[in-house]
C-alpha cells in the first residue's frame, strides 16, 4: 500500500510503498478515504515532539470503510463507513489519561496511508450528513476542543467565550461547538480575513492580536469572559487574565506562542479563576461530540484538500499557519 512515511530526520516526508498492516485480535483494517493533519504531525516532522521514531506513518485523523476484521464477533463492522477515535488507552479515570495513553499516528502507524489498523473499540459510525473529508477533519482537534470547552470549561448557553487564535483546526472547532451550545463567542486572530470568516460562523466579534490595544477592544465588545480557550499562552497571557469575569475558566492545550512570562497572579485568586490544562479526551466525550455533530448537523471547516502524494505541500501550508480550518488529504 502507499503511505506518507516519516523516513528520517533528514528526509521527513516520503510518499512510498510499504507493507499493508497485519491484523491481530480485536483489530480492524480501515481503508482510508480521507485523513487530516494536526499541528502535532508538523511538530513531529521537524523533530519537536517526544518519542519520535523512524520510520513512522503519521496521521491521527481518518475516515474510511472497514475492509477486514480479525474476530468473528466484529463481522458487523465489515463495509461500514467509520470515523476513528485517535485517543487510545485513556484509562478508567475521566479526570486524567492513563500511563498507557497514546495517540494514533505515533508510536503506532497512523492514517496518512491507504490502510490503517485500529482496535474495533475505536471505530464509530461516520455522521451521515458528512463527506469523507469533513468526517476526517473531526477526531483529534474536535475531541480536544470538546473536552476543553464543555468538560473543563463547563461552557453553557449564554456564557461569553473567548477563543484565542481562531484560524487553526482547534480554533474553528471550538468556535463551532460554542456557537452550537448557545454561547456568545468572541475570537482573536492575526488575520482580518480569518476574523471575518469566524463571524460568518457565528462569532459575535473578533480582534487582531497584533494590534497593541487588542485586549481593550475585546473588553469594549464583551465586557469580560466566562470561558477562555487558549492554545497560544505566550507574552500576552496576563491580558487574558485581566479579561476574565469572576469565576471564569481558562483552558489550555498548547503553547504555540511560548511560555507564560512572570505576571501578577493575584487576580487568579481574587477573581476565583480556574486555569485548566487538558489533552485529548475520553471515549464518552468522543461519542458525545459525534452526537452533537449529528444532532446540530455541524459541518467542519476545511481549508484545503490535497492528495496523499501532495502531503509535502500540505505540511508546508501547516508550517505557514495560513489556513482557516483543517487541511485534509485523500486517497
Amino acid at each position: 500500500m502507499k503511505a506518507v512515511v516519516l523516513e528520517s530526520a533528514a528526509r521527513p516526508i516520503v510518499y512510498k510503498e510499504i507493507d499493508k498492516p497485519v491484523l491481530g485480535p480485536g483489530e480492524a483494517l480501515v481503508q482510508i478515504k480521507a485523513a487530516a493533519l494536526n499541528r502535532r504531525d508538523y511538530w513531529i516532522t521537524v523533530g519537536k515532539y517526544a518519542g519520535i521514531k523512524y520510520p513512522s506513518v503519521l496521521g491521527s485523523d481518518g475516515s474510511g470503510i472497514v475492509a477486514e476484521v480479525f474476530d468473528e464477533a466484529d463481522q458487523h463492522w465489515l463495509n461500514q463507513e467509520v470515523i476513528i477515535n485517535p485517543s487510545h488507552n485513556w484509562g478508567d479515570s475521566d479526570q486524567v489519561k492513563s500511563d498507557d495513553f497514546k495517540i494514533l499516528g505515533l508510536p503506532e502507524y497512523g492514517t496518512l496511508a491507504e490502510y490503517v489498523k485500529v482496535e474495533t473499540k475505536y471505530l464509530y459510525h461516520k455522521p451521515a450528513h458528512l463527506s469523507w473529508e469533513q468526517a476526517a477533519a473531526i477526531p483529534l482537534a474536535g475531541l480536544t476542543t470538546y473536552r476543553a470547552l464543555f468538560t473543563k470549561g463547563n461552557a453553557k448557553a449564554g456564557d461569553k467565550v473567548l477563543i484565542v487564535g481562531v484560524g487553526s483546526g482547534t480554533g474553528t472547532f471550538a468556535l463551532q461547538w460554542a456557537v452550537a451550545a448557545g454561547c456568545k463567542v468572541f475570537v482573536t486572530s492575526g488575520s482580518g480575513e480569518k476574523i471575518d470568516r469566524a463571524r460568518h460562523l457565528g462569532a459575535c466579534a473578533g480582534v487582531n492580536y497584533k494590534a497593541q490595544d487588542w485586549a481593550e477592544e475585546l473588553k469594549h465588545f464583551a465586557g469580560g469572559f466566562d470561558v477562555v480557550i487558549d492554545s497560544a499562552l505566550g507574552s500576552d497571557f496576563a491580558k487574558v487574565i485581566d479579561l476574565c469575569n469572576p469565576g471564569a475558566r481558562i483552558v489550555t492545550f498548547g503553547g504555540t506562542a511560548g511560555n507564560i512570562p512572570a505576571f501578577n497572579a493575584r487576580p487568579l485568586f481574587w477573581k476565583q479563576l480556574q486555569l485548566l490544562g487538558t489533552t485529548m479526551g475520553t471515549p464518552q466525550e468522543f461519542e458525545a461530540m459525534l452526537k452533537l455533530v449529528s444532532d446540530k448537523k455541524i459541518v467542519p471547516v476545511i481549508d484545503e484538500v490535497f492528495t496523499m502524494k501532495d502531503a509535502e505541500t500540505a505540511f508546508a501550508k501547516m508550517e505557514s499557519s495560513s489556513q482557516f480550518g483543517k487541511l485534509v488529504l485523500t486517497n
